[in-house]
């Protein structure tokens, strides 16, 4: 009886021990070596160990597993693009609009130098000192090539011509006005002094004929007011301004500018233009300044319609996106790339409490069968 315990005992504990480290074994197996042995031109069988031997293959299946199961067009749909995420999108892009772009602590130009454009007001200013240079210049070829009449439209034309009866007029009654005056009295006097002087005798003999020189002057200026009222005059006086003003019309205007300095001009103009442009001042304030309603505008019509367009866009590519990312060859060069040492490590870090319950399972399966054994042995 002693003997059988013992017998029984011994076996138990070696079907423990050959359960128990073949167990272990087998899980060590999974990983190690992580390498090929090889005795000269033979590999050593079970060698590298079956998780390191089928890397290749369980990359390929991860892969597959990970795009036909975890990471499918419709797992995004759900994560990515419901409502609650969208409503979520559009309040953090309200607020960071409010909080960046409409505030007033930032001015324009601030915005710009965060953009790198520090010099935009410098860049602007020479880009309109060359605006109104060119189109100076272009002004400048227009008055040299083109005559008074092109430049004019009709109605401008028409308008002048029917002002030059009234400019003689107007001429006309200012003459008769002057020369009626003491001062046009004495003009005439001193025209005709100067006139009878420059005759020599003749001229003193027609000034004795005559006698006092001042009814002279008084006979010669009304004769000049008879000469101012008389509608020939008149008549007489308009045909020339309009023979004249009519050749002044195809002559080109830069005729009668050939004097004038044209630099200075166009100096003060641009420092004018410069100066009504402000263009430095007005990038010193905020956009709230010259956009009041922006900020609210922006959160109520603009932010709603991009996102969901983009939500729309988005959910519309997906697909094609997921397709271009190709996750499979994705996962399959990480899970290839990754060391076995660091793998192991993985999952023996994850599932070492079952890995030993393995191991305890299969030592006691091991002495359950030492001690069916010893049974049977003892039954014989």
């Amino acid at each position: 009886m002693d003997n059988f315990l013992v017998t029984l005992l011994f076996m138990a504990i070696i079907g423990a021990a050959i359960g128990g480290v073949t167990n272990h074994l087998a899980i060590k197996m999974l990983f190690r070596p992580h390498e090929a042995i090889y005795i000269k031109n033979w590999r050593v069988p079970f060698t590298p160990g079956l998780i390191p031997k089928r890397r290749d293959e369980l990359a390929k299946q991860l892969g597959l597993t990970v795009v036909n199961y975890l990471l499918t067009p419709e797992t995004f749909r759900k994560k990515f693009f419901s409502k609650d995420i969208q409503e979520k999108v559009e309040q953090f892009a309200q607020t960071k609009i409010e909080e960046t772009i409409f505030t007033n602590d930032k001015t324009i130009q601030d915005w710009l130098d965060l953009a790198g454009l520090s010099n935009v007001p410098m860049t602007i200013e020479q880009k309109v000192e060359s605006i109104v240079a060119g189109q100076f210049e272009s002004v400048k070829n227009t008055l040299s090539t083109e005559s008074i009449r092109t430049l004019l439209s009709a109605d401008i034309q028409e308008t002048i011509d029917a002002k030059i009866p009234v400019v003689v007029g107007h001429i006309l009654e200012k003459g008769e006005d002057y020369f009626l005056s003491p001062e046009g009295e004495m003009t005439i006097k001193t025209m005709m002094d100067e006139f009878l002087a420059s005759k020599g005798s003749l001229g003193g003999m027609i000034n004795m004929f005559l006698g006092d020189s001042s009814s002279l002057v008084g006979r010669v200026q009304r004769e000049l007011v008879k000469f101012l009222q008389s509608p020939g005059t008149t008549a007489l006086l308009t045909k020339i301004f309009m023979q004249e003003w009519d050749k002044l019309k195809d002559r080109p205007v830069m005729d009668f500018l050939e004097d004038i300095q044209f630099e200075p001009i166009l100096a003060n103009l641009q420092r004018y233009v410069k100066e009504q442009l402000a263009v430095a001042e007005r990038l010193n304030y905020p956009i709230t300044y010259y956009w009041p309603e922006g900020s609210t505008w922006m959160k109520e019509s603009v932010v709603p319609r991009v996102v969901e367009k983009a939500f729309i866009q988005a959910e519309d590519k997906l697909e094609d996106v997921l397709k271009r990312l190709n996750l499979q060859e994705v996962v399959r060069e990480q899970v290839d790339s990754f060391p076995v040492s660091k793998l192991e490590e993985l999952v023996l870090g994850i599932s070492k409490r079952e890995f030993k319950m393995i191991t305890v399972l299969g030592a006691v399966l091991g002495g359950v069968i030492g001690i069916v054994q010893g049974l049977i042995v003892n039954l014989m």
